[in-house]
């Protein structure tokens, strides 16, 4: 089984070069459901959740030749069957995204429901109430649903809450519906705002992506599309919390700076130094470093999908920091996995409190999900010693090859074979 072996104690210096960004590539992957012809995504990343999603799409009647970092999709071929099996939507969560694109092509789709999460309920109810608002009629049997429609009307849907999955499939869904829909209360992710630019270059006319108030003018029909995924911005500031806790001056090529500007005011509060150099980001820490406190909340707030990483930083920061999640209900499961390695947090309910110290210990440890894993790799290169992460195929699903570009940077990060997982 593989691993991640981290020998700490060596600052990072030189060169990383951010990969594109997994959560937009995905919609965009499903979006090709809605169009015949050739499409062509490039600046994809090698993911678990790329393969995935290809695996989905042959299934659902696509030819996909994935040879990243490019992505090939070609159909559909023969007769379509718009059903979306558990088998492969229980590997990955954002398969429900082909339900919105299936119901406005085909009329109907049968989707597997995705189910639990490890860091919490995402319920697909929002998907469902806006789909029906769009015409469709939706059944949930035998842990399937199941959506049919002639065809979809433009309405008005206003999202209890933002859902960045949710305010997507309705995106595509409506992108073929006839008349015009709005969307209140969206996401506004860049990820989501990069899927409107995909369906206006398939011919739907998309304004407001990226903003709370979404409208999409419905086309007849969807053309093919070529185009290059946006920087993962989770990815970019995994490294410059990395450079925070190791410490080192380094290059990231194609950071997206203006998509992690709440992550890059707390950096620069805790003493990482983040400047722009032309489409790159040099990152420093500058000294010692500081605590801070932290809410995650959706875009443009704190990321969620950054919180296990800043902690990781500030288990080795001066002074007391107070994390608080409002997004997931389950987000510390990395909390216990630090404390083997010496990190001091207290958790209560959804706050954690932790209280740095001069230095970790290496131990060995067990990734939980794809957060969790990066934080764990953080704070192994702080450590004294040898830091052993098991489980990575929870890293594989977000960071293509982690180990080689945080070696190439002068760190000690090897991946390894364990022969089996301790009881």
């Amino acid at each position: 089984m593989d691993a991640i072996r981290v020998r700490g104690a060596r600052q990072l210096k030189g060169t990383i070069r951010v990969g594109g960004a997994k959560n937009a590539a995905l919609p965009i992957l499903c979006a090709t459901l809605l169009s015949d012809g050739e499409s062509l995504l490039r600046n994809v990343p090698g993911l678990r959740d790329i393969e995935t999603t290809a695996a989905l799409l042959r299934v659902l009647g696509r030819d996909v030749t994935v040879s990243i970092p490019e992505v090939r999709v070609h159909g559909p071929k023969g007769t379509v069957v718009p059903e979306a099996p558990y088998e492969l939507v229980r590997q990955m969560r954002a398969s429900v995204l082909v339900l919105g694109p299936l119901v406005a092509r085909y009329g109907r789709a049968k989707v597997s429901l995705p189910g639990g999460c490890q860091i919490g309920a995402r319920p697909v109810d929002q998907h469902l109430l806006g789909l029906e608002a769009l015409g469709a009629k939706i059944t949930v049997e035998h842990g399937y649903i199941l959506a049919e429609a002639p065809r979809l009307r433009g309405a008005e849907v206003a999202f209890d809450l933002p859902t960045v999955t949710g305010t997507e499939n309705l995106m595509m869904a409506a992108s073929l519906a006839k008349g015009r829909t709005t969307l209140v209360n969206c996401a506004r992710e860049p990820e989501v705002e990069e899927l409107g630019r995909v369906l206006n270059k398939m011919g739907a006319r998309v304004e407001g992506a990226g903003t709370s108030i979404i409208h999409i003018h419905g086309a007849d029909e969807l053309e093919p599309f070529d185009h290059a995924i946006i920087a993962d911005r989770i990815e970019a500031g995994t490294f410059m919390a990395a450079v925070g806790a190791a410490g080192g001056d380094i290059l990231l090529e194609h950071a997206p700076l203006d998509d992690l500007e709440p992550v890059i005011v707390k950096l620069r509060r805790v003493g990482v130094g983040v400047e722009r150099e032309g489409e790159h980001a040099r990152v420093q820490r500058l000294g010692p470093l500081n605590s801070a406190d932290v809410t995650t909340a959706p875009h443009p707030g704190f990321p969620t999908d950054m919180q296990a990483q800043f902690m990781a930083m500030m288990c080795v920061a001066g002074g007391r920091a107070v994390m608080t999640e409002t997004v997931f209900e389950n987000r510390f499961m990395h909390v216990p996995e630090l404390g083997r390695m010496g990190a001091h947090i207290q958790t209560h309910n959804n706050t954690a409190v932790i209280d740095g110290v001069p230095r970790l210990s290496g131990a060995s440890v067990m990734a939980t999900d794809l957060r969790a894993s990066a934080s764990l790799v953080i704070a192994g290169l702080v450590a004294e010693g040898e830091t052993i992460v098991r489980r990575v195929y929870h890293l594989d699903r977000g960071y293509e090859a982690i180990e080689k570009k945080l070696a190439g940077a002068g760190a000690d990060v090897t991946r390894v074979q364990l022969e089996s997982e301790p009881a």
